[in-house]
C-alpha cells in the first residue's frame, strides 16, 4: 500500500470511529444525527490541529538534532494526549463567552449548524496549511470559522468584535515577544558560556541556572496554563511553585553538568550538548500543554452542539471524558500520521538551529505565553513559537554580518568571485554577504508563513459561512 494511502486510511477510520462513538453515547433524539456529524467533524479538526501545532513544541529539537523524528511524533502524540485527556477541557467555554453575544447569537439548529460549519473550515484551512508546511493557529482558525458561519447565520452584529480585535493584534505582538525573548536569552548564553575562554567552566555554573529558569517558569506555565481543570493557584501560589521548581530543578542539573562536562572539550559544539535533555524536557512539557489547551479548538464547537441538544446554557459548557478522547486521540493520531511536513518547516527551513538556540526558543515560548497570560493578553503559541525561531535567526544574521564587516577577507578569495562574476572584489564581497544572510533566515519562507497567519482568520471564516450556507439548505 502506497505510504501516502495508509495515513489516510487510518485517518479516515479514526472520523468513523469517532462517529460511532457519539451514535453510541447519545441517546434517541430528533437531533442525534447532528451530534455524530459533529463528533466525525471534530474529530477532523482534531486531526489537523495536532498535524500542524505539534511543530511549536517538537520542531527545534528536531532542527537540533537532539530528537529524532519518530522520537520527536512519539513524545508530542504521548505528551499532547496527556494533556488533552487530565487537563483539557478548561477553557472550551471561550466559544460562547468571548465570540458570540448573548441575545443575537444563533441559537438551537441554526447554532449546531453554525459549530459543524466552523469545525469543517477551519479543519480544511489548517489541512491546507499543514500540506505546504505552513505553521498556522489552530485557535485562529477556529475563532475564524464561528465568525464567518455566526455572520452567515445572525448577521454581523452577533460577534463579539472587541474580541476579534484583540486577536488581530496578537498577530503582530505575539511574533514579535517571542522574538525578543528567544534573542535575548541566546544573547545571554553567548555572553556567558560559549563567548568565554573557558567554556567548560562558565557551563558548569550557568547551565544549572538555565536549568533551574526553566524548571521554575515551566512549573508556573502549566500551573496557570495547563493545571486550571483541576487547581486554580493565586499568583503568590504560582510564585512559591515557581521558587520550588527552580530549586529542584538546579539540585539535579548541578551534578549532572558537573560529571557530564568531564567527558567533554571546550568547545561551543561540545557545550551544547549540555542543552539536550533540558531541550528534550521542554518539548514534552510543551506538548502537554498545548494539548490541555489547544484541545478545546476541536472539542468545544462539539461541546456547544451537545448542549445545544441537551437543553444546556452555553455558559456553563463542560467537556465529557467522551468528548475530550476524540479531541485527544485525534491530536495524536495528526501529530503520528501528518506531523512531520510542518516540524521540517520550523525545525529545519526558516534557520539552522542547534541545541541551544532551540532550548532558547522553547523556553522564550513558554516565558511569552507565561507573561501574556499573567496582564490577561491572549497570544498565540503557534505564532510566539515560531517568532522565537525568528529571533534567533535574525540575532545570528546580525551578529555575522557584524563580524564581517569588521573582518578580513582573503585577497584571493575576493579575486575568485570576481573573476567568476566579472566584478570589482567589493562587488563579490556584497554577493557573499547576501548570500550570507539569505542561509541564516530564509526570507521566502518567512514571507510565506506571515501571509499564511494573516490570511488564516479570514479565509477560515469565508469558508465557513459558505459551508453553513450549503449545510442549510440540507439540514431542517
Amino acid at each position: 500500500m502506497p505510504r501516502t494511502v495508509l495515513p489516510l486510511g487510518i485517518a479516515l477510520l479514526f472520523l468513523l470511529g469517532a462517529a460511532a462513538w457519539a451514535s453510541i453515547v447519545i441517546p434517541d433524539g430528533p437531533l442525534r444525527y447532528l451530534v455524530i456529524l459533529g463528533a466525525a467533524a471534530a474529530g477532523y479538526m482534531a486531526l489537523n490541529v495536532g498535524a500542524n501545532d505539534v511543530a511549536n513544541n517538537v520542531g527545534p529539537a528536531v532542527g537540533a538534532k537532539a530528537l529524532t523524528m519518530g522520537v520527536a511524533l512519539a513524545i508530542g502524540a504521548v505528551f499532547d494526549a496527556a494533556g488533552a485527556l487530565l487537563a483539557g477541557g478548561d477553557v472550551i467555554d471561550t466559544v460562547a463567552n468571548d465570540l458570540l453575544v448573548p441575545g443575537l447569537a444563533p441559537t438551537s439548529v441554526s447554532l449546531i449548524i453554525v459549530m459543524i460549519a466552523a469545525l469543517l473550515s477551519a479543519a480544511a484551512w489548517i489541512n491546507l496549511s499543514t500540506f505546504v508546511g505552513a505553521p498556522v493557529s489552530t485557535t485562529h482558525a477556529i475563532i475564524g470559522g464561528i465568525v464567518g458561519a455566526t455572520i452567515a447565520a445572525a448577521g454581523i452584529d452577533a460577534v463579539a468584535w472587541p474580541a476579534i480585535g484583540m486577536i488581530t493584534v496578537s498577530w503582530t505582538v505575539s511574533p514579535l515577544l517571542g522574538g525578543i525573548f528567544a534573542a535575548a536569552l541566546h544573547a545571554v548564553i553567548r555572553s556567558t558560556i560559549t563567548r568565554r575562554a573557558d567554556k567548560i567552566g562558565a557551563a558548569r555554573l550557568w547551565v544549572p541556572i538555565l536549568v533551574a529558569g526553566m524548571a521554575g517558569i515551566f512549573a508556573m506555565y502549566l500551573s496557570t496554563e495547563a493545571l486550571g481543570r483541576f487547581w486554580h493557584p493565586n499568583f503568590v501560589t504560582t510564585l512559591l511553585a515557581g521558587i520550588v521548581f527552580a530549586a529542584l530543578g538546579w539540585l539535579i542539573a548541578m551534578p549532572w553538568v558537573r560529571m557530564r562536562s568531564l567527558a567533554l572539550e571546550n568547545r561551543k559544539k561540545q557545550v551544547a550538548r549540555l542543552f539536550r535533555p533540558p531541550l528534550i524536557v521542554a518539548a514534552a512539557l510543551l506538548s502537554f500543554a498545548h494539548g490541555a489547551n489547544d484541545v478545546a479548538n476541536s472539542v468545544a464547537p462539539l461541546a456547544a452542539i451537545l448542549a445545544v441538544v441537551q437543553a444546556e446554557p452555553l455558559q456553563t459548557l463542560s467537556a465529557p471524558f467522551w468528548l475530550l478522547a476524540i479531541g485527544a486521540l485525534g491530536i495524536a493520531f495528526g501529530i503520528a500520521l501528518f506531523g512531520p511536513r510542518v516540524i521540517h518547516t520550523i525545525g529545519e527551513q526558516i534557520t539552522k538551529l542547534n541545541e541551544i538556540r532551540a532550548f532558547c526558543v522553547a523556553l522564550s515560548a513558554a516565558t511569552t505565553v507565561l507573561a501574556a497570560s499573567a496582564l490577561g493578553f491572549p497570544l498565540s503559541s503557534t505564532h510566539v513559537a515560531v517568532g522565537a525561531v525568528f529571533g534567533v535567526g535574525f540575532l545570528r544574521e546580525f551578529l555575522a554580518i557584524r563580524n564581517m564587516n569588521g573582518a578580513a577577507v582573503p585577497v584571493r578569495a575576493q579575486f575568485v568571485e570576481a573573476s567568476m562574476l566579472n566584478a570589482t572584489p567589493e562587488d563579490a564581497l556584497a554577493r557573499e554577504r547576501r548570500n550570507e544572510r539569505r542561509y541564516l533566515v530564509r526570507r521566502l519562507k518567512v514571507a510565506r508563513i506571515a501571509a499564511a497567519w494573516v490570511v488564516t482568520l479570514p479565509a477560515s471564516a469565508g469558508l465557513a459561512a459558505v459551508i453553513y450556507l450549503g449545510l442549510t439548505r440540507f439540514i431542517a
